[in-house]
């Protein structure tokens, strides 16, 4: 795991230690965690494509799953490379949800609150709001993003999203997008979709399966379960950062020794997302180069196959 203190680790309250902790305290802690995450995106690394890409997918599937869904990683990952661009329908909704979160994940920082991305990330979500609700929406979250603070934020996006009547996979796809405006990252960082026990304090614990969030301003226990959320996602965002790190190291260190013409496109293309389908057309390179070169990375243990099957493999770090 990444060099996170430990003390750090040990401040991240579990369901138990929350009720103990003031708003405050636990607010300190989000503070220190989003800081030691901060440090790691500032650091611009040529694998952050490919981190934000496999925090995306995972989001993607617990949300999925809250939301009733059936399918896991390896499903929702089929769903969107195996389907012809375009083809939207046969993408379903898990994976429509997929592509809402790689759109937070890859499209600029500053370009996911317009009012254009929002329309297409909600449709992505399986919802068809109309052009005033989505303007509504978009003036909310200016304004929120202006002047609030970590907590203010953080609860502003799941209020928001239960304003307009949004799940509260959606309030999480706010947040994520809120923090990187606030810190002013290029691209946003995944986080909160992944945590499955999201807002559940013990007092409201009842009512979770409504999937969404109420009372935030009034209920200091839901407050202090978002922001250890908050925490717990970015030591896990950080951890994950170390591992594929120690995966891009390997592969660089073996591309030199690659002798297909394309061999670098593939590379970065591995650096950039979360995989690649054996069938990609990269110019350069013929299905059958392709897949003998990642016979080769395999080989040579810089990527791994992902599907499991003798047909339509899928590679990444």
């Amino acid at each position: 795991m990444a060099a996170v203190p430990a003390w750090l680790r040990r401040a991240v309250p579990d369901g138990q230690g929350l009720a103990s902790k003031d708003v405050e305290d636990v607010a300190l802690v989000v503070g220190a965690a989003i800081g030691a995450l901060d440090a790691v995106v500032r650091r611009q690394e040529r694998w952050a494509g490919a981190w934000r890409q496999r925090l995306a997918l995972v989001a993607a599937a617990v949300t999925a799953k809250q939301a009733g869904r059936v399918e896991d990683e390896g499903a929702l990952r089929d769903a969107v490379l195996l389907t012809r661009p375009g083809d939207f329908l046969s993408l379903g909704p898990a994976g429509s949800m997929l592509l809402a979160w790689r759109r937070l994940a890859a499209r600029p920082g500053d370009e996911l609150l317009t009012e254009k991305n929002l329309a297409a990330v909600l449709e992505e979500f399986g919802y068809a709001p109309d052009d005033e609700a989505v303007s509504d929406l978009a003036d909310d979250l200016r304004q929120l993003a202006d002047g609030a603070g970590i907590l203010a934020t953080l609860t502003g996006a799941f209020m928001a999203a239960e304003r307009y009547g949004f799940a509260r996979a959606f309030g999480c796809w706010l947040a994520d997008a809120l923090l990187a405006q606030r810190l002013g990252w290029a691209h946003a960082v995944p986080l909160l979709g992944a945590e499955a026990a999201l807002g559940t304090s013990a007092r409201t614990r009842r009512s979770a399966a409504s999937s969404v969030v109420t009372d935030i301003e009034t209920d200091p226990e839901r407050a202090k379960s978002l922001l250890a959320a908050q925490a717990r996602a970015a030591l896990r965002a950080i951890d994950l950062s170390a591992e594929l790190e120690r995966r891009a190291d390997r592969l660089l260190a073996v591309a030199p020794k690659l002798r297909a013409k394309a061999a670098d496109a593939v590379v970065d293309k591995l650096l950039s997302d979360d995989t690649i389908v054996a069938s990609e057309k990269i110019a350069g390179m013929s299905d059958r180069g392709l897949r003998r070169l990642f016979d080769r990375l395999v080989e040579l243990g810089a990527v791994r196959e992902l599907s499991g099957r003798p047909t339509f493999r899928i590679y990444g770090l």
